[in-house]
């Protein structure tokens, strides 16, 4: 009551851990919007898998915060499995809540199977108490995306499964739904359906622009992972460009230079993915077809390229606060046809076309000092190749070595300053897009050494295996990938469920 009424008199109030929960109810009893607003404020500042369902459940019973509520449910569903790992009130829960929560096409999710692993837990917490709610809780669980030897045998085989009537039933159409195609009552349908819509993904990835044909291309398709499918979306504000770079940057794309059979560009769009409208920022110091971008520490940078005439070496960086563009340290090689990428807190470029020989040197760059350093060369030159940080490695995909198109794929270790070779690609291919996406690094388009292609790859570092994905509907090379997470309205990018 003291800081209630601190807070009457000053407008302001120390908000803590310890004392919010306390302070939120008096704030809400005297209407003190702001006190309230101050409160939500400080929640949402402390959102984190280890505190979000006490957030939500401490919310849930203020209209005041009904916003911060709907936010924190969002933020369990898209960090669900990081929630269940981390939070300890995910055994506190309601069955209310769960049914609320596994019933959500957002539910954020690799696999299925963790769904059913979570009401297990949830259950065996307090099971005597718990073990009824299995008939409510197992129908939200999408039966039909598990593997099927895990639905035949953790499933059907599961003790409280099988001690519950309305769970046997329920498994029994669900089997006969599932496995037996030659049904087709509309009930069977209608429950078939169910057990396989799949969940919203957490991210989409965005195809941009490219080379498509006898001439560059303005489209945009993005891929859900989840349906492993391509859509339309959206054009680059009408103008074809190919050669490009595209980064996104606090929720916003950037679309950076490039090339339209006619005209090299310094000029850097930016996309609101939420209006899907596209405007003009500052221009670049140069003009960059076949540019390297990464972002790094809140800025965009734009390396080498060539500028219509010659290539280059030269680099800046992009502040989008204040729209401006600052030049940086010049690179020691020139370099168009690179890639690039940050880990650690450092730029990477390796490769590229210095106008006469394909190149294997890389270098990277310290925004500490404004120095770039050469590193250790890679095994092979690679010019039109893809750079990504995956993990803790930089990665080398593909490219051109002056006579062939490569399959090949090469790590870098920044700590050993060493590279070792990978597992080859499924396919041979330069200037293509590259991008990391659900803890996959995806490959997509580019060129074969013959023709432009629409082929899709991703690989996976635990396995060490590449595996081939849908096709994209338009085919191109020269484009460039980026990732949207964090949409609150993913449906605007995710193939329809329905």
């Amino acid at each position: 009551m003291s800081h209630v009424v601190e807070c009457a008199y000053t407008g302001s109030v120390c908000v803590t851990k310890e004392n919010v929960a306390e302070l939120l109810v008096a704030a809400d009893r005297f209407l003190m919007s702001y006190l309230v607003n101050g409160c939500c404020h400080f929640l949402e500042s402390q959102l984190a898998p280890e505190s979000s369902i006490d957030i939500f459940t401490l919310t849930q019973n203020f209209k005041s915060c009904s916003k911060l509520h709907t936010k924190t449910k969002r933020y369990i569903l898209k960090h669900f499995e990081d929630v269940l790992r981390l939070s300890k009130d995910f055994l506190e829960l309601s069955s209310e809540h769960l049914v609320e929560f596994f019933g959500c096409d957002e539910l954020s999710v690799k696999h299925e199977e963790m769904v059913f692993e979570a009401i297990l837990c949830w259950i065996y917490h307090a099971p005597e108490e718990r073990k009824m709610y299995m008939a409510t809780l197992l129908p939200k669980v999408r039966l039909g995306l598990m593997a099927a030897n895990y639905f035949t045998g953790k499933i059907k085989l599961n003790p409280l499964v099988m001690e519950n009537e309305s769970c046997i039933s329920f498994v029994s159409n669900a089997t006969e739904a599932l496995f037996d195609c030659s049904i087709r009552e509309p009930s069977t349908l209608i429950l078939r359906k169910q057990l396989t819509r799949p969940r919203f993904p957490p991210a989409i990835l965005l195809a941009i622009g490219g080379w498509s044909g006898s001439s560059p291309t303005s489209e945009i398709e993005c891929f859900d992972i989840r349906v492993n499918r391509w859509e339309d979306v959206n054009k680059v504000n009408g103008r074809p460009i190919a050669y490009h770079g595209s980064v996104v940057l606090d929720g916003s794309i950037y679309c950076i230079g490039g090339f339209d059979s006619i005209s090299y560009f310094n000029t850097v769009w930016k996309f609101n993915p939420l209006t899907q409208i596209w405007h003009e920022v500052a221009n670049m110091f140069e003009q960059r077809c076949y540019v390297s971008v990464a972002v790094l520490d809140g800025l965009i940078y734009a390396i080498g390229g060539h500028n219509g005439h010659t290539r280059l070496n030269t680099a800046e960086r992009f502040d989008p606060p204040r729209n401006q563009w600052t030049r940086i340290a010049s690179m020691a090689e020139l370099r168009s046809d690179a890639s690039a990428t940050t880990l650690h807190g450092k730029v990477y470029i390796c490769g590229g076309f210095s106008g006469q020989l394909c190149l294997l040197t890389a270098e990277s760059y310290n925004p500490q000092t404004n120095q770039w350093s050469l590193i250790a060369p890679m095994m092979n030159a690679r010019s039109g190749l893809g750079i990504i940080a995956y993990g803790d490695l930089v990665y080398a995909v593909g490219g051109y070595d002056g006579n062939n198109r490569l399959q090949t794929v090469e790590a870098y270790n920044p700590r050993t300053n060493h590279w070792r070779d990978v597992a080859p690609m499924i396919h041979q291919r330069s200037n293509f897009g590259i991008e990391v996406m659900d803890d996959q690094m995806f490959v997509v388009g580019g060129f074969d050494g013959s023709s432009t292609c629409s082929n899709v790859e991703c690989y996976d570092k635990e396995t060490s295996r590449w595996n081939e994905m849908r096709n994209m509907v338009k085919r191109r090379s020269a484009l460039s990938l980026c990732v949207l997470s964090g949409l609150p309205e993913v449906t605007q990018y995710a193939a329809d469920r329905d």
